[in-house]
Formats: structure tokens, C-alpha cells, sequence
């Protein structure tokens, strides 16, 4: 428990996160940094760009409201302290990503209707099966959905987008890079707190597992929707590339982001994710569950 106590307190968070990585920052990125213009004039790239921030926020959405609950659900006040530094973390990607669809042109006052209209429906679904675990106080199931499965999927997400924006993007690029390292922090606490948990409940592990299939499920069908409607901004995007003379990075866990087609790129992020899935459960004694492939 000291381990614990010293790598999930407060103080650390503090060292790390406001007076770390995030120092200097504004809206997670350098002040100087702006979207580009040739994004900004594109009306494609423009509205494709909010529609995957719009994910963004939702996901967030889901993760404030998940991790606050869970703090009163927490057996132990090592754990309350962490969720409580996560509430925070959570909070801030909510209001970068905010930000960032209004510097992208979408008014204050059209946030809500806007959000309403991008989000992905099995996103939406996707939440529902996680807040109801939550809504219940079932601390373990609420943990392993949220920092197990909601946050290894916005882990490998952040990077994906942060590969194919680190020379196209610098400003959405660098707010990646610091909810990438959050991220990190939020699936490594769930890893180590939950194991132990876990052997000591034996009788939730068929509940949970049902539960990760569920997520994964409705993860998957909202990665299918959203790829298959990216076909003409990726075309539109490599095209404003190759005019500047930008290349994105030469590959992501094997995919060329320069050439793969929406359907490569859907599939290479889907693998990925769930076969971190498959070993981050694998480490705290579940059995990972192959979801149903969407139609």
C-alpha cells in the first residue's frame, strides 16, 4: 500500500501533471499555437474535424461523470484521492476539446445542439453501459469500464490522432500529447488497484467480463460509423499535405497513414485496442471476451 500511496497522491499529480507536462500550457497546447488556416478554409477538413472532436468531448463527457461518481464508491481513501485527481484530469480534457471545436469555428451558444448532432449513437451506448455500472456504486465493475476499457480506448485513439496530426496539427498534436500521458497514468491505476479486488470478488468476474464484451461492442460499431465517413476528408487532408509538403509519420502499428484507406485504418485501430484490451485484463485476472463484430 505505501507503493500505492506515493504513486497515485495528490502531491505526485501536482509534480507531474500542473507543474509537469501541462506547465506553460494553454487549453493543453503552446499559446502560440493555432489550427491552421488550411484547415480552418476547408469546409470538409473543418466539419470532419468536428465531428471527431465532437467523440472526443462525449467520451470525456462520460469519463468526468464516471470518475466522479466512483469516487464515493471507492473503498479506500488512496483510491477516492486518485479518482478525485482523475475528476480533474477529466475535466480539463472536457473543456480543451470544448475549446477546441470553437476554434474551430462552432459558436458558444450552438456547443450543445452541435454535440447533440455529431455524436456517434453507439457512442452514446457505449457510455450508458458504463454510467449504470456507476449509477450502481459497483466500484470494481466501474473501474475496470472506466480506466480498463473507456480509457485504453481513448489511450490508443489520442495516439492514433496524434500520429497523423504531429506535422499537419502541432497545436491539436501537443493537446494529445498531454491527455496521452493522463491516459497512461488513469489505466495504470486501474491495473494495479483492481487486481486484488478482483481475487477478492471472485463471483464479479462474469458480470464484468459481460460488461467489457458489451463496451467493446458498441467501441467497435462507433469506429465502423465514423470510418466510414471519413473517406473524403482523409483524401482531403493528404491532399492539403502533400500541397505543403507535410508528411504524416511513416506508419502506426503497421499502418502506412500516408496511403491506408478508411478501412485500413478502422481496422488497425480496432486490432490494437482490443488487443491491449486483451492484456490489461489478461493482467488483473479477467478473461477477455471477443465482441460480436458489428454489421
Amino acid at each position: 500500500m505505501t507503493d500505492f500511496l506515493s504513486q497515485y497522491s495528490i502531491q505526485r499529480w501536482l509534480e507531474m501533471c500542473p507543474q509537469g507536462y501541462l506547465e506553460d500550457t494553454v487549453y493543453g497546447h503552446g499559446p502560440d499555437q493555432h489550427e491552421p488556416e488550411e484547415l480552418l478554409d476547408n469546409e470538409v477538413l473543418r466539419e470532419a474535424s468536428i465531428a471527431v472532436t465532437v467523440q472526443l468531448v462525449a467520451g470525456e463527457r462520460c469519463a468526468l461523470a464516471a470518475s466522479s461518481g466512483l469516487v464515493n464508491a471507492a473503498p479506500d481513501y488512496p483510491s477516492k484521492r486518485f479518482l478525485a485527481t482523475q475528476t480533474l484530469d477529466e475535466a480539463r480534457h472536457v473543456e480543451i476539446f470544448t475549446q477546441r471545436l470553437f476554434d474551430l469555428g462552432v459558436k458558444k451558444d450552438d456547443l450543445e445542439s452541435t454535440i447533440q448532432a455529431y455524436t456517434n449513437p453507439n457512442l452514446v451506448k457505449f457510455a450508458e453501459v458504463l454510467l449504470e455500472k456507476v449509477a450502481d456504486g459497483d466500484f470494481v465493475a466501474g473501474v475496470v469500464g472506466q480506466n480498463i476499457v473507456l480509457e485504453g480506448m481513448a489511450f490508443t485513439v489520442f495516439e492514433l490522432l496524434q500520429a497523423t496530426s504531429v506535422e499537419a496539427n502541432p497545436k491539436f498534436a501537443h493537446t494529445l500529447a498531454g491527455t496521452i500521458a493522463d491516459e497512461r497514468r488513469h489505466v495504470g491505476f486501474g491495473e494495479n488497484r483492481i487486481g486484488s479486488l478482483i481475487r477478492q470478488h471472485p463471483e464479479k468476474r462474469a458480470e464484468i467480463e459481460r460488461m467489457q464484451g458489451e463496451m467493446s461492442y458498441h467501441m467497435l460499431a462507433t469506429f465502423a460509423d465514423v470510418f466510414g465517413a471519413s473517406g473524403e476528408s482523409m483524401d482531403e487532408g493528404r491532399k492539403m499535405a502533400e500541397a505543403h509538403g507535410v508528411e504524416p509519420e511513416a506508419t502506426w502499428h503497421g499502418a502506412d497513414l500516408a496511403h491506408a484507406s478508411a478501412e485500413e485504418m478502422e481496422a488497425v485501430l480496432s486490432d490494437t485496442v482490443l488487443k491491449e484490451f486483451k492484456v490489461r485484463l489478461g493482467r488483473i485476472g479477467l478473461e477477455y471476451q471477443s465482441p460480436k463484430v458489428p454489421a
